[in-house]
């Protein structure tokens, strides 16, 4: 195990105060902060959890979702433990609800990480499966690596990083994030405990403004943010903070962890694809549901699709060497080539 001192944080006394993510979590001595991650020794801050790794993998790119981002191609994606979020609907619970200091877990050194992605023949790194911020200090020398060695950087997240945080994964050489909205200003407040996701909204506009590719992810949840005002809520925000050439995904959540409400509704995922489609947003796909069609890129100004998807498979590319539909010439919003794969 090996601690790492905090980039973020501030002395009181014999309190420290985090700056990684927005809880800002005030610790006295010996106490651990709300991920548990983080912990007060001696008057300093430090990440307890650095380099404790609870799973690694290849895989595709589509799966994060990242669907305008070098598509076809695959990055090594990598977690830890712990999350500074509450959802009891999670998925990962097994790892996301388990903080460092309660499990005996390996530790990977950030160069042999990369090692790993160059070994695979993978593009690049993916920190995803809990939320990456918490683990800030490592995923910065993860990134710093992986970009002297050409692999690109991206994390799956919840965007509820500081403003001081995001600002040092970007100079450390983050591409892409796939940020997960968790509803309206009401559903975090009852399932998140924050009082309003404005502060989440503006680091993603910032991400977006300082060249970082961005696209959301609404994992509508019955009885929690499925109300046809928090979706428009949501919707117009999107497009407000983010703008229309900003991909979002509108998934099916399945029953998980602690919460067992049914499916969502196809017909609500359909409504807000159709609100979103009204307001103007350019790429919007429908994620977690049998139909691949709703996967697809289509052209914005033909309506032909110019990416084809099945699963997390790339089938065919219909787009120019520059990135423009092969049928209008429309540009598309893309970052990197897109390749026709078979992955899965």
């Amino acid at each position: 195990m090996k601690y790492k001192e905090a980039l973020l944080y501030r002395r009181y006394d014999n309190r420290v105060r985090c700056f990684t993510c927005i809880r800002r979590c005030i610790l006295r001595e010996k106490a651990s902060g709300f991920c548990g991650n983080y912990m007060n020794i001696g008057g300093r801050l430090y990440n307890i959890g650095y380099g404790l790794i609870s799973a690694h993998e290849s895989r595709p790119i589509e799966i994060k979702p990242l669907f305008h981002f070098h598509p076809g191609s695959t990055a090594y994606t990598f977690s830890g433990w712990g999350c500074n979020f509450l959802c009891i609907w999670c998925q990962n619970y097994s790892l996301s609800k388990v903080k460092p200091l309660e499990i005996v877990s390996n530790y990977i050194p950030p160069e042999n990480m990369v090692r790993y992605a160059l070994l695979k023949g993978d593009d690049g790194l993916c920190a995803s499966f809990n939320e990456p911020t918490i683990h800030l200090e490592y995923l910065v020398d993860v990134f710093r690596i992986g970009r002297s060695k050409g692999l690109y950087n991206v994390m799956v997240t919840n965007a509820s990083y500081t403003r001081e945080a995001l600002e040092t994964l970007i100079e450390a050489g983050l591409d892409a994030v796939s940020v997960d909205i968790k509803g309206c200003p009401k559903s975090y407040r009852r399932f998140q405990g924050i009082a309003n996701p404005i502060e989440i909204l503006e680091n993603m506009r910032y991400a977006k403004e300082n060249g970082v590719h961005l696209e959301t992810v609404f994992l509508i949840v019955p009885k929690a943010n499925d109300g046809l005002d928090c979706i428009k809520w949501v919707i117009n925000s999107h497009l407000k903070y983010l703008g229309p050439d900003t991909p979002i995904h509108i998934n099916r959540y399945y029953p998980a962890y602690r919460y067992f409400e049914p499916p969502t509704p196809m017909e609500t995922l359909y409504r807000a694809y159709e609100y979103a489609r009204e307001l103007g947003i350019k790429y919007v796909y429908i994620g977690n549901i049998i139909d691949t069609n709703y996967m697809n890129t289509y052209c914005p100004r033909c309506g032909k699709p110019v990416i084809l998807r099945s699963q997390y498979s790339t089938l065919k590319c219909n787009l120019t060497e520059d990135g423009r539909c092969k049928f209008c010439g429309e540009k598309i919003e893309l970052i990197g080539r897109c390749r026709e794969t078979r992955l899965i």
